[in-house]
């Protein structure tokens, strides 16, 4: 077995295991923090091993593909593990600070590595019936979450996230049911061919429509999106940081692995709604953040918006837009989650997340508007940050295929995106407290701050850097895009792995 594989899941829930154990301990915060480091050191080692093999793959417990439980990592899976852990060690460190020792005993950090766990497990799952096991896994983990404080709306809010949840996992069961009977297989790498060959392909068209509306519960997009405004606004604000940063890439993710790896037999058909889907997600999300007052209500919708550019890149279906919708994927878990840990400060320093009750963060914390700028700016599209680098690559692409309505959509989502951030500048940042309170963050205790600050610091240098030296990250999602438009690597690795 592919230790290499295996270990980036494992570290999580047992540093699960062992913060349930010890939650009534003052510092139970630090398993999870630790646990997060390790997680991080094991996936750049994966990160190392899949660049220079390509696509590595192992099964447990010696079961030959396609029968056993199948591990597997491309380029797209490595970086998806690797970004996982940044978002993980950045909002466990941030999270020490707001977490109190209440939620925290009733296993904040359990849960929370749980979930890490369970997001780094559907990103290297090889087979249908596990990537629902480990949907499952964020499903039970994200409703503790989300519960964790006892507020009324917190519970209202998971209710809402639950049902809908739910609804997807069963829909998704019910299509892999149907995948099983008429292939006899759920091996990822094997459904490739297995569908290809089936005599009746308006059924595999049915069956890729389930996983479709599936998937696309989980992933936030129109019109199946609107559980997420009614919940991500509610639970503590680094659980929301992690949520927006991760949960629907997840959903992503599987739209992307499964359209492009099994079910590729009626692009003209399922890619001509995956289009307007993506078209009308851009829409709908930003124009429900322009109706908004509330900080976190405004970046809830607007991770709506941006989930739309990701899925038009797959919509596209060329090299250039797949590239741009695995580069805006990577880029984006940085920036909403970052924005997320912002809003949090501004809460604690104002009192309040509506827009109009606070004010005065820019002359009384200017460090904490610079660290809303970046992110805000590179969200918008600003150049040189890696906002831009995302969109542009979309616009072409669109504009290469004569899809001008699509690019002028695009565009037109961006610009209307700079109205909300620039809406948040004004009254959260820029006017005076209507109370003429002086939010400053030195009236933060010296090591919350800290813990506070560094990771919201260190995204908004990762976001810079992105975008000031898009070179090599651009040339890798250019290899990620090729392996996912031509998955001949990954099925070999896959199947003879299996074979050995």
């Amino acid at each position: 077995m592919n230790w290499t594989l295996a270990l980036p899941i494992l570290v999580p829930f047992c540093a699960a295991a062992l913060a349930f154990l010890l939650r009534n301990r003052r510092g139970s915060g630090w398993i999870s923090v630790g646990g997060s480091v390790l997680s991080l050191i094991l996936a750049l080692q994966l990160l190392a091993e899949v660049l220079r093999h390509g696509v590595i793959a192992t099964q447990m417990s010696a079961w030959a593909a396609p029968f056993g439980i199948t591990l597997a990592a491309d380029y797209l899976s490595a970086a998806m593990v690797l970004i996982t852990a940044i978002i993980g060690l950045a909002v466990a460190l941030w999270g020490m600070a707001e977490v109190g020792q209440i939620s925290a005993r009733m296993g904040w950090h359990g849960l929370f590595q749980t979930l890490i766990g369970g997001v780094t497990g559907a990103f290297l799952t090889g087979d249908l019936f596990n990537l629902y096991v480990w949907f499952e896994v964020l499903l039970i983990s994200s409703f503790g979450l989300l519960v964790i404080g006892g507020q009324r709306k917190a519970v209202d809010g998971a209710v809402k996230y639950v049902t809908l949840n739910l609804i997807s996992t069963v829909l998704f069961l019910c299509a892999a049911g149907l995948t099983y009977g008429a292939t006899g297989t759920l091996n990822m790498a094997d459904l490739r061919a297995a569908v290809a060959a089936h005599p009746d392909q308006g059924l595999m068209t049915v069956i890729a429509m389930m996983f479709m509306i599936g998937f696309g519960l989980k992933a936030a997009v129109f019109p199946l999106f609107f559980w997420l405004p009614a919940s991500y606004h509610t639970p503590h604000y680094a659980v929301s940081a992690v949520f927006a940063g991760l949960l629907t890439k997840v959903g992503v993710y599987a739209l992307i692995r499964v359209f492009t790896l099994i079910f590729v037999g009626d692009q003209g058909y399922t890619h001509e709604i995956l289009l307007w889907v993506a078209c009308l997600t851009m829409l709908t999300g930003v124009l429900g953040a322009a109706a908004q007052s509330d900080f976190r209500k405004i970046l809830s919708f607007h991770i709506i918006s941006q989930i739309g550019y990701m899925v038009l890149g797959l919509a596209l279906m060329t090299p250039l837009a797949v590239m741009g919708g695995v580069f805006y994927l990577l880029h984006h878990i940085i920036v909403k989650a970052n924005l997320f840990l912002v809003a949090g400060v501004s809460r604690r320093l104002t009192g309040s997340s509506d827009l109009y009750a606070i004010g005065g963060l820019y002359r009384s914390a200017p460090l904490l508007a610079v660290l809303f700028l970046i992110p805000a700016f590179s969200l918008a599209g600003f150049p040189p940050l890696s906002g831009f680098w995302a969109k542009y690559v979309l616009v072409k692409a669109s504009l290469d295929l004569g899809q001008g309505l699509v690019a002028f959509v695009a565009l037109l989502t961006g610009l209307l995106t700079i109205f909300s951030m620039t809406k948040i500048w004004a009254e959260a940042f820029w006017k005076a407290h209507p109370d003429g309170r002086q939010p400053r963050l030195a009236s933060i205790p010296a090591r919350a701050r800290v813990l506070l600050l560094s990771p919201m610091i260190a995204l908004a240098l990762m976001t810079v850097l992105i975008g000031l030296f898009p070179d090599p990250f651009v040339t890798f999602a250019t290899t990620g895009a090729e392996q996912l438009l031509d998955p001949s690597a990954y099925v070999a690795t896959v199947l003879e792995r299996g074979a050995e």
